[in-house]
């Protein structure tokens, strides 16, 4: 992803796969590649396809046809997780002799267009290292400095989404403070707190208990966490039995649609049993609590132990 901008100056290939965790990065990507494409008339020459209305061959009739209005256009596939030999073959045979004017960008979050001979565009999330190195040159060309355990509480808070640090780091960046410190970070960083629970989730379903007490720890122990904890399992319940799309999850659960397509992820290292136990566990620990027979940190530690054993 920090390459893509470069990438694309040079040229703009026939199609991009995007594939990685850090799904807040898809959007910008694909705003990169429609810049760089110089795209006029969107309502014509964006054509996207989800699994709604995913079909392979209006998809390569739409990358063979000529923009209107405009020297190229784009063409979007997500959440695409279904795919058979002969969708496959023709979208093969399509990039074999792609038309130059169409970029086709693949938003796989489910890494199934492997099979694909295109540009790739990473978005995983980095390693702290990593990111350290990016944080503290970043500070340096606005004259700042960081100190190491506020950089590292500024990567905890963001749970490593470079997404989520760059815009923090636009917010650092603007204060007084020539070095920044914890207590900076502290009043400053806004904490992820619907991405730390993403995160609370992957490690319970891991059954990596201290991985989950970790991030529960740097969460707050307040009503807003435990409506987050609820609804998110909740959702993972709903995404396992409904039988809805994605769109139409989303629309139900007023929830933007990448956060259904984490869920549905996340939604396969549990069973449908254990779903469905969570989900009671839930409505009894909420009840608990409206009742005033549970403090609201005494119940995220049950939920998460409950969880990691059920």
């Amino acid at each position: 992803m920090k390459t893509l901008k470069a990438r694309l100056s040079k040229k703009i290939e026939p199609c991009y796969i995007i594939q990685g965790e850090d799904i807040l990065l898809y959007d910008k990507a694909l705003e990169l590649i429609k810049k760089a494409s110089n795209l006029e008339m969107e309502d014509f020459n964006f054509i996207v396809f989800d699994e709604d209305n995913f079909d392979v061959d209006a998809v390569v009739n739409s990358c063979e046809t000529l923009p209107m209005g405009s020297d190229r256009k784009v063409v979007l596939l997500k959440n695409i997780a279904k795919l058979n030999e002969n969708i496959k073959k023709k979208l093969r045979d399509y990039l074999k002799s792609p038309v130059l004017s169409t970029c086709l960008v693949i938003f796989d979050f489910y890494n199934k267009f492997d099979f694909l001979i295109a540009e790739k565009v990473s978005t995983k999330r980095m390693d702290d290292h990593s990111l350290t190195e990016i944080i503290r040159a970043e500070l340096k060309s606005k004259g700042k400095t960081i100190t190491d355990g506020a950089c590292q509480d500024l990567i905890e808070s963001c749970c490593n989404y470079y997404s989520l640090i760059k815009n923090e780091l636009d917010k650092l960046s603007a204060c007084d403070e020539i070095k920044i410190d914890e207590k900076t970070v502290k009043n400053l960083v806004c904490k992820e707190d619907e991405f730390t629970v993403y995160e609370l989730t992957d490690a319970l379903s891991k059954r990596d208990a201290d991985r989950a007490v970790t991030l529960l720890n740097l969460m707050e122990k307040d009503t807003k966490t435990f409506t987050l904890v609820l609804n998110h399992f909740r959702r993972l319940f709903f995404v396992v039995v409904s039988g809805l799309s994605d769109k139409e999850l989303s629309a139900m659960l007023s929830v933007k649609e990448f956060a259904i397509v984490k869920a549905r992820e996340l939604s396969k290292n549990f069973t449908k049993i254990q779903l469905k136990n969570i989900y009671e566990m839930l409505n009894d620990v909420d009840f608990y609590i409206k009742n005033g027979q549970m403090q609201i940190e005494n119940a995220l530690y049950y939920l998460i132990f409950g969880i990691l054993y059920c």
